[in-house]
């Protein structure tokens, strides 16, 4: 999951170098924290918050554990 993230958002950005995905995995959920340089938020997020939910909708689409719910932060 952590790789899909990775390229959904390098081809976004204008340094893909620094891009950081971290997982942090508890009894109900999983919650992927992503992380990119200050002047690619914008970019990421987009206009009224329409990247972030196209993001969000792919990640959760493409969640392969049935019982736990996913949640991604862009931080």
């Amino acid at each position: 999951m952590k790789a899909l993230i990775e390229s959904i958002v390098a081809s976004l950005v204008d340094y893909p170098e620094d891009i950081v995905v971290t997982e942090t995995e508890e009894d109900a959920k999983i919650v992927y924290h992503l992380t990119v340089n200050p002047e690619d938020v914008g970019k990421v997020i987009g206009k009224n918050g329409r990247i972030a939910k196209a993001i969000r909708t792919v990640v959760y689409a493409a969640k392969t554990d049935g019982n736990k719910r996913i949640y991604l932060d862009i931080m």
